[in-house]
């Protein structure tokens, strides 16, 4: 029912030649320069961390997401190398996979592809870790309330993935990495987005309780 608001929304502004913007060769800079960007950037977390005072184990495994990301670009690229079929060069995203996988089980001559596997693999690997580390539970609706909260919040996070092309892990981690133009707008959309429902919803929220 959203899909033509949505295209309606992403035909308002397009790049030229309807391809991204490559950040670094739009501003001149050379390659390298992105590695340099990205330890800088790990420079802050890990002074953001020491702060906060968060452990080596939740370091190391946040990490690994952004490992997981790129061993997704060179794997994927490594297959369309090899592959007769053509295969696209992609990563951790869940917005559009997540509808993939969906179809997956629904048509009639399913194709495998990278995607496919992404999300019912992320199931089952936060499932492991979460049994292993005992932490494993079920969670629900607190109320009537925040369901509706919840229900509401979902559809537009997911009108708003399918408009900006990704998510907070398919633009803010996958694009990002990249220096893809839209995927740091997404992302600095989305920051700003939080801070703004952050402000109106729940520190008002907290306020009154308090109050």
């Amino acid at each position: 029912m959203l899909s033509g608001t949505r295209t309606d929304l992403a035909a308002l502004w397009t790049t030229q030649g309807g391809h991204n913007m490559a950040l670094l060769s739009t501003l001149g800079l050379p390659s390298y320069s992105g590695l340099l960007i990205g330890l800088g950037f790990a420079v802050l977390a890990l002074v953001v961390a020491r702060r906060n005072r968060i452990g080596a184990a939740r370091l190391i495994f946040a990490s690994g997401v952004g490992f997981a990301v790129a061993v997704g670009w060179v794997s994927t690229f490594a297959l369309s190398t090899v592959s007769f079929d053509p295969v696209s060069v992609e990563s951790a995203t869940f917005s559009g996979p997540s509808a993939n996988a969906l179809m997956f089980f629904l048509v009639s001559d399913p194709m495998l592809t990278f995607d496919i596997g992404l999300v019912p693999g992320v199931f089952l690997g936060s499932f492991l870790a979460s049994s292993f580390a005992r932490e494993f539970r079920f969670q629900g609706f607190e109320d009537a309330a925040n369901m509706r909260r919840m229900m509401t919040g979902a559809v537009m996070m997911g009108f708003g993935a399918m408009l900006a092309g990704g998510c907070s892990i398919g633009n803010g981690v996958t694009g990002a990495s990249i220096f893809a133009g839209t995927a740091w707008v997404a992302l600095f959309s989305m920051w700003l987005g939080a801070m703004i429902t952050d402000l109106l919803v729940d520190q008002r929220r907290l306020g009154a309780q308090t109050a």
